[in-house]
């Protein structure tokens, strides 16, 4: 055998042979024997996950869907360093090759890579983009094999500087960064062209294995890594000595902000859109007959909301609810405790089997006592929420549960009347702890006295004046054979103009006009006006007795304040593809609902409750401009539920503040009513908003002109008599009794 291969015909046919071996190999490998290879067309189109990018009305990015947190950039919006360190660095021929360097493929394998990889820069793209990571050496080869073959491909259909950025584009650097728009972001806050030389250099140096240098957790081995990649550099003449010298020791300087969905401006909101753009994409289809895909298509989402607006909401609601979850608490500190009531105890109980802790308990074999016992008696330490910060204690994990269970709750919208745009969502006080979206049109709460401005547009739109005088005495209303008696909490009697009665919100005078008019009428025009719940028609109604959303209630109030058209709230524009091109426009539902004459009245009315001696009578100590304004409080049964929804002539606004178990409650109407519960953080928003210059809201704006020109001197008819009798210097009229929503 030895004599044969010593013959030279012989070593020429091995040779041959082998040649023709990995010819044929490869040939193989390319016609996809061994495993699918990408299409033309999957060139020009890869299918690496893109995250999709939400956008506010004022061009903010607020947030991504994402399997992998990548967008994606061009070769123009990479800073120099990058490139001219992934050449130093990576690939110093990658000019000059056609996707494979034999040079430094041949040094590879004969130096078993301790000079390094033979990988070329667009070797490795073709790795990130196309394959998984290979569990044995077999498998490998092959993929090795096929990098080789989409190298050439890509290297025939892209540019060098496109196979560069598409290179940084598919990379990833760890903590929830795919691509190096996302790394620039999430590691020093930066777009990827304002890097710096040595915060390139990092992340080229990061290239080789990016948890083993994570500048996090390891900074002096990432920056020994920098400082291999900053020599290349000065090697190439990128730098200069002076500048490798002075930068090869600095120190990392992170500004790091990771990305997660608890992160960010408005988390209920992209919680809803997501939910809304699911339903889309379900219905609507890519050109290829796919149904589209938020978390994959890298789509471009342009919503309604303003950044500013929604950052004030923010505000308000934390600044707001710190100060009154203090008030709350104060009830427990004096002794009210009910935790320990049957009702208390079963919510806890039904709360706790939703919990990991149960499960894994359940899943060790512990019967219910033993978890319960669990839950009730083992202390351990943990870190928890407070509207201060983070605060290290020790309880049990069912003190735990009652803790979070004991959370004031918020819901809070602005909406721009005219057009529908929510220009602010906030759902509630703190999305990484409390999930649950109070604003969404599925959360259904009792609205109480907000409800009455419907059955005061009932009258009006059917001839009464709103200075028409409105008896508040004694009532009985006989529906369905069922009798009720509504009832005054303030000491009123005798008769009072409409939008006296309403600026007291006094129960009676609602039950005398849905007497006149009926519940069926009512509830008719409450759907017209945006109301989409099935609610009760049943006589407490007018006080508010069905359970409404935040959102519906806003579609009520738009009514109002746009001239009787109802306007649906409104939260998309546009959706585009990843190149940009419009899929969808989006446009506002709207539906005339009465007269522009109407709708002036109630505004005139709506202004009475913020107005001395109204029930938001304390809203002027924040919202001092003299802008027309308008709006109703609302507080339930027991305190349960407070509201103010209120509206200038360019903005429209709703608060509900509660706890998500009706059990929980303030004790004391004076400060649970939703004067004080709830109008503050409307009046804290208002303030913020007109203040800012950017936002450019007039201060001195009026409501809306009516076709009625008259109705601008007096929206009482002419020469008609305002009887007023009976005492009128009785409290503010609680908003809804405890006996007033069942029947009697």
């Amino acid at each position: 055998m030895k004599a044969w291969l010593l013959q030279p015909k012989n070593l020429w046919k091995l040779f041959g042979f082998a040649v023709l071996s990995v010819v044929i190999f490869f040939m193989l490998v390319r016609v996809g024997l061994f495993g699918r290879l990408p299409s033309f067309d999957e060139l020009e189109n890869p299918t690496a996950n893109l995250s999709s990018e939400i956008y506010s009305s004022d061009s903010v990015l607020i947030g991504k869907y994402y399997v992998d947190n990548r967008s994606n950039v061009s070769y123009e919006e990479l800073s120099p360093y990058l490139v001219k360190a992934l050449v130093a660095n990576e690939d110093e021929r990658f000019y000059d090759h056609s996707g494979i360097d034999l040079k430094r493929t041949i040094a590879a394998i004969f130096m078993a890579g301790r000079t390094g990889g033979g990988s070329t820069v667009t070797q490795q793209l073709a790795k990130n983009m196309f394959h998984h990571q290979a569990s044995n050496i077999i498998q490998r080869v092959f993929q090795k094999a096929k990098e080789y073959i989409i190298a050439v491909m890509l290297e025939r259909r892209y540019t060098k500087e496109e196979i560069i950025a598409m290179y940084f584009n598919t990379f990833d650097f760890v903590n929830n960064a795919v691509g190096i728009e996302s790394a620039s972001r999430v590691y020093f806050n930066k777009k990827p062209n304002e890097l710096s030389v040595e915060e390139a250099a990092m992340f080229v140096g990061m290239l080789q294995n990016p948890s083993y240098y994570n500048p996090r957790r390891f900074e002096k081995r990432t920056r020994e890594r920098r400082a291999t990649v900053l020599r290349k550099l000065m090697e190439t003449d990128a730098i200069s000595e002076a500048q490798f010298q002075s930068l090869k020791e600095k120190p990392i300087q992170l500004d790091f902000h990771p990305e997660s969905a608890n992160d960010g401006l408005a988390p209920y909101f992209r919680m809803i859109v997501a939910e809304e753009l699911k339903k889309w994409a379900k219905e609507n289809k890519k050109p290829d007959g796919e149904p589209y895909n938020i978390y994959t298509d890298g789509l471009k989402i342009y919503t309604t909301l303003d950044s500013r607006m929604q950052k004030y909401a923010e505000e308000a609601a934390l600044q707001h609810l710190t100060y009154y979850q203090s008030l709350f608490n104060a009830q427990f500190k004096a002794g009210w405790n009910p935790w320990e009531t049957d009702k208390g105890k079963a919510i806890i109980l039904s709360a706790i089997k939703y919990t990991d802790r149960w499960h894994s308990l359940k899943d060790q074999g512990l019967s219910k006592e033993d978890i319960l016992e669990n839950f009730k008696t083992k202390k351990e330490k943990m870190r928890v929420f407070t509207y201060r910060g983070l605060k290290d204690t020790t309880m049990t994990a069912w003190d735990s549960v009652k803790y979070y269970r004991s959370f004031l709750q918020i819901g809070m919208m602005a909406v721009e009347p005219y057009t529908g745009y929510v220009r602010a969502w906030v759902g509630g006080p703190k999305f990484e702890y409390f999930k649950y979206d109070h604003c969404n049109v599925n959360t259904k709460r009792q609205v109480g006295s907000t409800f009455k401005p419907v059955q005061y547009a009932l009258a009006v739109d059917n001839g009464w004046s709103p200075c028409m005088s409105i008896p508040t005495g004694p009532i009985t209303v006989t529906y369905q054979g069922t009798v009720w008696e509504p009832k005054n909490s303030g000491r009123y009697s005798g008769n009072y103009p409409m939008k006296f009665c309403l600026a007291r919100s006094i129960n009676r005078a609602a039950a005398y006009m849905m007497k006149n008019f009926g519940p069926e009428a009512l509830v008719d025009l409450s759907h017209k006006m945006g109301i989409t719940t099935n609610i009760p028609t049943v006589p407490s109604i007018c006080l508010g007795a069905g359970e409404i959303s935040l959102y519906e209630m806003m579609t009520v109030y738009s009514t109002f304040c746009n001239a009787g058209i109802s306007t649906k709230p409104q939260y998309l524009l546009r959706i585009e593809d990843k190149d940009g091109n419009i899929i969808q426009n989006f446009t506002t539902e709207m539906k005339e609902v009465f007269s522009d004459n109407t709708a002036y009245k109630m505004c005139e009315l709506l202004k009475g409750p913020v107005s001395s001696g109204g029930t938001a009578a304390r809203l002027r100590s924040y919202f001092t401009f003299p802008t027309d304004v308008g709006g109703k409080t609302g507080t339930t049964n027991k305190n349960t539920d407070a509201w103010f929804i209120g509206f200038t002539p360019q903005l429209l606004a709703g608060v509900w503040v509660g706890c998500d178990d009706p059990l929980l409650r303030f004790l004391s109407t004076d400060i649970g009513q939703g004067g004080h519960a709830a109008m503050p953080a409307w009046g804290m928003f208002m303030q913020k908003v007109y203040n800012d210059p950017k936002l450019a809201l007039n201060k001195d704006a009026k409501f809306f002109s009516p076709s009625d020109s008259s109705l601008l001197k007096n929206v009482c008819n002419e020469g008609e008599e305002i009887l007023i009798s009976g005492d009128d210097t009785g409290q503010a009229d609680e908003e809804v009794p405890d006996s007033e929503y069942g029947k009697k």
